[in-house]
C-alpha cells in the first residue's frame, strides 16, 4: 500500500459528538484534542511524513466568546506540553496561520515548540492556528508586491514557485491527501492553493472518534483511486 507523504486533516464534528453523548461543546474540544496526540502516534507508525491540522480558522472567532475562551485554553495547555512531546517522539513541530492576532504567550509558546524542535527528524507535525487560507494568500501578495517594490523581484518573474514560497506552508510538500471528519464536504478556507491535486476523502466518523483504523481506510481509499497529474481523466 502507498502511504501518502503529507496527510491533511480537517477536524470536525467536536460539538456534534459531545452532543450526541449528552455532553456540551466544551468536552468535544477536550476530548478532541486528546486525540490529536494519537493521530499523531498513528500517522508515524504508518509512515506519513507530513500531518497538517486545521484546528482553528479565522472564521472560528465568530464562534460563542465562552466556547473561544475555550479552545485558547485547550491551544496553552497543548503548546506548554508540546516541547517535551516533541523531544521524545523526536517531531518537529509548527504552527501555521496568522499568530500575530493570537495573544502574546501562545505566540511565545508556538516560537519555543518550533526552535526546541526545528531539528527533529521524525514526523513533520503542523497545526493551523487563526489560518484561513483566503488569509494566506493575501499575505503572501502582499509580500511578494513588497518584494517587487524594493526591486527584489521582477513581475514577470512571479511564477507558482514564488508564490508557494511565499505561504505558510514554504518549505512543505502539497498534501497528497485530504481528510475531513464528521461528514461535512467542503474545504472551509483550508490550503486552497496547496489542495489543488490533493485526494479528498470525507468520513462520518467524527473527530474525536476518528482512530488509526479510520486513517488507515481513508489510505485505502486513497490507494484505490487513479491519480493522473496534468490532465483532466475521461
Amino acid at each position: 500500500m502507498q502511504i501518502p507523504q503529507h496527510v491533511a486533516i480537517i477536524l470536525d464534528g467536536n460539538g456534534r459528538w459531545a452532543k450526541s453523548k449528552g455532553m456540551p461543546r466544551a468536552y468535544g474540544h477536550v476530548q478532541g484534542a486528546k486525540n490529536v496526540e494519537a493521530v499523531c502516534d498513528a500517522a508515524d507508525e504508518l509512515g506519513i511524513r507530513y500531518l497538517t491540522l486545521y484546528a482553528f480558522s479565522t472564521e472560528n472567532w465568530n464562534r460563542p466568546s465562552a466556547e473561544v475562551a475555550a479552545l485558547m485554553k485547550l491551544f496553552r495547555e497543548y503548546l506548554k506540553t508540546s516541547v517535551t512531546r516533541a523531544r521524545k517522539k523526536n517531531m518537529r513541530a509548527r504552527v501555521i496561520g496568522d499568530v500575530r492576532g493570537l495573544d502574546k504567550d501562545i505566540q511565545e509558546s508556538i516560537r519555543e515548540v518550533e526552535e526546541s524542535s526545528k531539528d527533529n527528524t521524525g514526523l513533520n507535525f503542523t497545526l493551523a492556528i487563526n489560518y484561513g487560507s483566503r488569509d494566506e494568500i493575501r499575505r503572501a501578495v502582499t509580500d511578494i508586491a513588497g518584494r517587487v517594490r524594493a526591486g527584489e523581484l521582477e513581475p514577470e518573474s512571479i511564477d507558482e514557485d514564488v508564490i508557494s514560497g511565499a505561504l505558510d506552508t514554504a518549505d512543505m510538500p502539497d498534501p497528497d491527501l485530504l481528510i475531513r471528519t464528521s461528514g461535512e464536504q467542503r474545504l472551509s478556507n483550508y490550503l486552497l492553493w496547496q489542495l489543488a491535486y490533493s485526494e479528498l476523502y470525507f468520513t462520518e466518523v467524527a473527530w474525536p472518534a476518528f482512530t488509526k483504523k479510520d486513517l488507515e481506510e481513508a489510505i485505502e481509499a486513497y490507494n484505490r483511486r487513479e491519480r493522473r497529474f496534468g490532465k483532466i481523466s475521461t
